[in-house]
């Protein structure tokens, strides 16, 4: 639901993830502060992607590469495989040839991948599947271009990441006359770490959760105010009509202040993490083998 009041200029406007993410703009701003004020301070990438045993031969899509930020952390692992990038975004998809030596890059939807069967041995989604309208077809198609013993590596967030800052948006719409059903009104996420090992088992044999749990630490508020600013496009259009987005961000600058004057930091608690899926791959190869065996023996 959108407020009846919003401002003309943005309400009712959808946004596809295509338009969202035309350029890396505000990716980039999201990484900047991962990196700089997160504790523990983890290299996401180099984490996930430790989460399988790779050979060094590996056939790799990278599916919603944006602008290539797995590429050197995924071409260190396999000197000798091919690395091939889709994005739905042709924006990115651009930004992914100028700034990577993949071995290809498609401008592709995970609904309706351009490869062959059993062309990959693993498809990475980087916190990308809770944009797909529909999971069920995008997970068929990935399961789809993995060979037998091939791996889904899927990131994505906790239901409950950031907390803090939510509810001092919430709080922030609040004074500004926003009421909590039109918050609550909004599309819900498609692909949470709480329920996506669930939706990936629909599809693959055996699934794995990985977590990793940390927080932002923030002693100004500049740096929030940066991270709300780069997820504007999808706060905005539930202003009333007659405030603007400055008006928004005086009022949480102002509720930021507050809590750090009075607490010392803000500390917004994170939690992210990567959900393994296969058939007969990775974690579960030698699960599979000893039960093969033992119905051959029988």
């Amino acid at each position: 639901m959108v407020n009846a009041n919003a401002n003309p200029a943005s309400a009712n406007r959808p946004l596809s993830t295509s338009d969202a993410y035309s350029d890396d703009q505000h990716l980039a701003v999201r990484r900047r502060i991962h990196d700089e004020y997160s504790v523990p301070r983890v290299d996401f990438a180099e984490w996930a992607l430790s989460r399988l045993v790779w050979r060094g031969d590996e056939h790799v899509l990278d599916i919603g590469a944006g602008p290539g930020t797995y590429y050197e952390a995924l071409a260190a692992r396999i000197p000798d495989g091919r690395l091939v990038a889709g994005d739905l975004s042709l924006g990115m998809a651009r930004l992914a040839v100028g700034r990577a030596k993949y071995s290809a890059v498609a401008n592709a939807d995970v609904q309706n991948l351009p490869f062959p069967r059993r062309s990959f041995d693993v498809v990475l989604a980087n916190h990308m599947l809770y944009h797909v309208s529909d999971l069920d077809r995008a997970l068929d198609e990935v399961r789809r271009v993995l060979k037998p013993t091939g791996c889904l590596v899927a990131a994505t967030s906790s239901q409950y990441n950031l907390p803090e800052l939510e509810q001092i948006i919430r709080r922030t719409f609040g004074l500004l006359g926003v009421r909590t059903a039109e918050l609550d009104g909004r599309p819900p996420a498609r692909f949470f770490l709480e329920d996506g090992a669930m939706k990936l088992g629909r599809h693959f044999f055996a699934v794995a959760r990985y977590d990793l749990p940390g927080a932002f630490v923030f002693s100004k508020p500049d740096p929030v105010i940066d991270y709300v600013n780069s997820m504007r496009e999808q706060r905005e259009p539930l202003l009333p009509r007659g405030i603007s987005w400055d008006d928004f961000i005086a009022v949480l600058r102002d509720q930021l202040q507050r809590i750090i004057k009075h607490m010392g930091e803000l500390v917004v608690s994170k939690l992210s993490g990567v959900i393994v899926a296969t058939d007969a791959g990775g974690f579960a190869n030698s699960y599979v083998n000893e039960f093969i065996i033992s119905r051959r023996r029988k």
